[in-house]
């Protein structure tokens, strides 16, 4: 809070950021705008939320509608007005002014308002007040300084009592309201705007003034929900972005390992870009298939698919995305663009990222926003964005249609933004159209400059080692062909190395035969040389024998 100047919380998403507290307290606060920019839901949100949120009791003076209305206006936002009401923590207070009246009495006085209003106010002990709206109060006067000094002795009164009062008044010509006087009494200043541009409309908040304490001073979307008013303070983001060293699987084991073998750090950029039917979508439901398997939240934004059309598609190349629905880890929210304003849907989505809390966010595609704004426009709110999830943690995947096969650039300008792109090519060769992904960057991982074919089908997504031809790298058929030809030519030469170890088996068993018949005849030779020898030794010794026979009987 502001040193100088007390603060009275709203409980309006957003808005307290801007204005760095709140409201000033005990003091007036305008709201104007045209009808239908959300004036009295702005009052009513920030009298509930005193009651409920900060114990402050409140009065609604309502000028215009009677009581039951506002009830039933609000009554989808599940307010509970008449709960509030009923346990004394609230009133309302319908004060029906006729014109035509104050004309006849020809004369006008506060004191019966400011009767009325201590009343109310006494009755709940009202810390807060609204009242909605001032033109239907001061209708009646013509006279310039009579005005001015009623409605500068209204806001004295309500500084007197201490109330934190919203006062809500009509747009005028050339001014902020139909007199043009209560904003320079007012300590606070909020015009709300309604505007249409190219059909499409769009609501803006500006803090006009603010005495005694800075803020916020540029234009900022809000928006009108389910869950009531919120408020964007894109400015208040900056380069306090959260850094991490965890690793999160991209939901492709091949990806995976040109990634180091880990993925993308966890809150990184990923820009996944490429021409029609190139893969985009797919690879951004394996992010989100990857995400939910670990347990984490993922919230899914389709630009151009509903939910269920998605979760068939995805079926169809193995990638099942209803369990993740049914256990309540995947969100997919499904719009067309030109359905809100950029601003709405930069609120929309922010505001559903910071209900939902998700680890991963998925834009399916981003290029959808370039007809509906100008580029600067465009990139402006996708800055936004991945301001918004890098200040949070959260990863975010965002998808690209690319015109030009392999261009190297987005329309929205949002390339130098990203930590890493994965760029998807077509290549037309011999008659058809293979897929190709090339890691174009990774901030702070080492990873492959590899193209790898990437393939699809009812097993999941695969990517395939690069295959270089004679003609460069080669995908689809003619990879294929290629692959066929050498295997051909690996077969054939794989044939003649085994008929050339035939021959020479043969050839050794010819020679192993030769070898063995002419062993067999120098056995034989050898058997007769044998033979030969010993029937010589057998003849000498016999003859030796005769002659020693003989000389013996000699002898004798």
């Amino acid at each position: 809070m502001t040193a100088g100047i007390r603060k009275a919380a709203t409980g309006i998403e957003g808005f307290d950021e801007l204005t760095l507290g709140g409201l000033p307290e005990g003091r007036p606060t305008l709201v104007c705008g045209s009808a239908g920019c959300g004036k009295t839901l702005f009052a009513t949100t920030f009298l509930i939320n005193g009651v409920r949120e900060f114990g402050e009791p409140g009065v609604f003076v309502t000028f215009e509608e009677r009581p039951g209305d506002i009830v039933e206006n609000v009554s989808s936002l599940n307010f509970g007005l008449d709960e509030l009401v009923a346990e004394g923590r609230m009133a309302f207070e319908h004060i029906a002014i006729d014109p035509r009246e104050l004309a006849e009495a020809g004369d006008y006085d506060l004191e019966g308002l400011f009767l009325r209003l201590e009343l109310a106010i006494d009755s709940v002990g009202a810390k807060r007040i609204v009242l909605d709206t001032i033109e239907s109060l001061f209708s009646a006067f013509t006279n310039q300084a009579v005005l001015r000094a009623e409605i500068r002795r209204l806001f004295d009164w309500l500084k007197e009592k201490g109330l934190t009062a919203v006062i809500t008044g009509e747009r005028g010509d050339g001014a902020l309201t139909r007199q043009g006087l209560e904003e320079y009494v007012s300590d606070c200043v909020i015009l709300l705007d309604h505007r249409v541009n190219n059909q499409v409309s769009t609501r803006r908040l500006r803090i006009v003034k603010y005495r005694g304490t800075a803020h916020g001073t540029n234009e900022y979307p809000f928006l009108i929900g389910s869950d009531g008013f919120s408020v964007l303070p894109v400015s208040a983001l900056g380069l306090t972005h959260k850094v991490s060293d965890e690793r999160i699987s991209t939901g492709i084991p091949d990806l995976d390992e040109m990634l180091s073998g880990g993925g993308f750090h966890r809150g990184s950029s990923i820009l996944v870009s490429g021409v029609a039917g190139s893969g985009k979508s797919s690879i951004a439901a394996s992010f989100l298939a990857a995400t939910c398997q670990a347990g984490e939240r993922a919230l899914y934004f389709s630009f151009e698919e509903s939910p269920p059309q998605t979760v068939r598609n995805m079926r169809s190349i193995g990638i099942d995305l209803q369990p993740c629905l049914d256990s309540g880890l995947l969100r997919m929210i499904a719009s067309r663009p030109t359905f809100y304003s950029l601003e709405a849907h930069l609120a929309v989505m922010l505001h559903e990222v910071a209900r939902f809390k998700p680890s991963l966010v998925v834009l399916d595609p981003i290029s959808a926003f370039i007809d509906s704004g100008e580029s600067l426009e465009v990139q402006s709110m996708l800055l936004r964005v991945i301001d918004y999830l890098k200040s949070n943690g959260t990863t975010g995947v965002f998808t690209h249609l690319s015109h030009v096969q392999g261009e190297a650039k987005t329309e929205a300008g949002l390339s130098s933004l990203m930590d890493a792109w994965i760029l998807l090519l077509n290549r037309e060769n011999n008659g058809e159209f293979n897929r190709e992904l090339y890691l174009l960057k990774a901030r702070g991982i080492s990873h492959s400059n590899q193209v790898r074919e990437f393939v699809m089908n009812e097993r999941g997504i695969s990517l395939l080692s690069p295959y270089l031809g004679e003609t460069g790298a080669l995908t689809g058929s003619a990879r294929r062909a290629e692959e066929a030809r050498e295997r051909r030519e690996e077969a054939a030469r794989r044939e003649e190395v085994e008929m050339a170890q035939r021959k020479l088996e043969q050839k050794r068993k010819r020679t192993l035969a030769q070898i063995q018949a002419l062993e067999a005849e120098l056995a034989a030779d050898e058997l007769e040389y044998s033979s030969a020898t010993a029937a010589e030794t057998r003849f000498r010794e016999q003859a030796e024998f005769d002659v020693a026979e003989m000389a013996r009987s000699r002898r004798a």
